[in-house]
Parts: structure tokens; C-alpha cells; sequence
């Protein structure tokens, strides 16, 4: 009786996903609908959301930037710190060896952690107190400034995650292949060293991304 009564987990999560792509399907229909409405009466206009970006502050997106490129790389580094530190002290047990050099890897993860304070500690630089002006070439240089350093921060903060997650998967399989054979160490390592090359390549973008950005405005 309790076999007929109650369904089984897989369909209770067929039902539940079931459930929610009507859910989204249903939204999604209701956007569209009402953005065609607006573009075929000649009202697209309402469809625009530049106001939103016009009305935020541009110390908003600055600080968003900022708070995003420290975050995502503390996150990066800790998920590299945390593959390759449970490997190290797995494959530890059999080989005590790996254990002293193979902290190279851990290294390389914490620089991905300074990499993203690095460029905060440069954004926030050009962050300072403004008057905004009206509307006019000033206006808009405060603006592009603000979406500027947010774009910069995003740039850090994913290459650094993805920084973070490429050195602490090669620095696992550096320690599980050392423990193995010790002549394979210093091969993996130079993956290992093109992989954190890719979160000197998020700050160099950065860099050049908000090399203009400035919230002075001139008197």
C-alpha cells in the first residue's frame, strides 16, 4: 500500500523540474509577449533599461567591481587550496616525500587570492568623491568610469575563479602522480604554471579596461 501511496524520489524530482519548467516557461512567454507588444505600438521605449543604469550611482558599480574581484579570487584560492591540500595529505600517507615540495601548489593557489587584492587595492584608487554634474560630456565620463572598474573587478574575479579551479585540479593530480613517479613532478608543475599564468592574464585585462577611468571631475 505505502509502494502505491508514495512516489518514488525520481518522480518526485521529474515532478518538481516538471513543475518549474512551466514555471520559467510561463515567465519567459509573458516577457516576450509584453516586449513584442511594446516594440509593435511604437512604445519600445519602455523596454529600454538605461534609466536603471542612468539613476545608480557609479560608485555602485565601483564598489561592486571591487567587492567581485576580491571575492571571486579569495573563492578561486580556496577551492584550489582545498583539491590539491586533500591530495597532498592523501597521497602524503604513502609517500611522506611529496609532502615539502609539492607545497609549491599551494602557493600558487594563495597568489590567485593576492592577484584579486592586487587589483582592488588599484581600482580602489581611482574610486573618490565626486559632485556629479549634469548632464553633459563630464556626466557621462563619471558613468563610464563607475562601469569601467565593475567590468575590471568581473574580469579579475571570473579569471581568477577559473584560475583558482584549474591550479588546485593540476596541483592534485602533480601530488597523485608524484607519489607514483617522482620524474613526472616537474612536467605536471609546468601545466601547473601555465594554468595560474591565466589569472596574470584576467589583471593585465583589467588593467587595460580601466586605465581611463577617473571620477574627477574638472571645475
Amino acid at each position: 500500500v505505502d509502494r502505491l501511496v508514495t512516489p518514488s524520489p525520481r518522480k518526485m524530482t521529474l515532478l518538481c523540474d516538471y513543475r518549474h519548467g512551466i514555471v520559467y516557461c510561463t515567465a519567459l512567454f509573458v516577457i516576450v509577449c509584453v516586449a513584442l507588444y511594446y516594440c509593435l505600438t511604437g512604445q519600445g521605449y519602455r523596454v529600454d533599461f538605461g534609466w536603471f543604469l542612468e539613476s545608480t550611482t557609479p560608485h555602485l558599480w565601483a564598489d561592486l567591481g571591487l567587492g567581485i574581484a576580491i571575492s571571486f579570487s579569495v573563492t578561486g584560492a580556496a577551492w584550489g587550496i582545498y583539491t590539491t591540500g586533500a591530495s597532498i595529505l592523501g597521497a602524503g600517507v604513502h609517500a611522506p616525500r611529496i609532502r615539502t615540495r609539492n607545497l609549491i601548489s599551494i602557493i600558487f593557489c594563495e597568489a590567485v587570492a593576492i592577484y584579486g587584492i592586487i587589483i582592488a587595492i588599484i581600482l580602489s584608487q581611482k574610486v573618490s568623491n565626486y559632485s556629479l554634474p549634469s548632464p553633459g560630456e563630464e556626466y557621462n565620463k563619471v558613468h563610464a568610469s563607475g562601469y569601467a572598474i565593475f567590468g575590471a573587478g568581473l574580469t579579475t574575479g571570473f579569471a581568477n575563479l577559473a584560475c583558482g579551479i584549474a591550479v588546485g585540479v593540476v596541483g592534485s593530480g602533480a601530488a597523485l602522480a608524484d607519489a607514483q613517479n617522482p620524474e613526472l613532478f616537474v612536467k605536471v608543475l609546468i601545466v601547473e604554471i601555465f594554468g595560474s599564468a591565466i589569472g596574470l592574464f584576467g589583471i593585465i585585462c583589467a588593467i587595460i579596461q580601466s586605465k581611463d577611468a577617473s571620477f574627477s571631475v574638472s571645475r
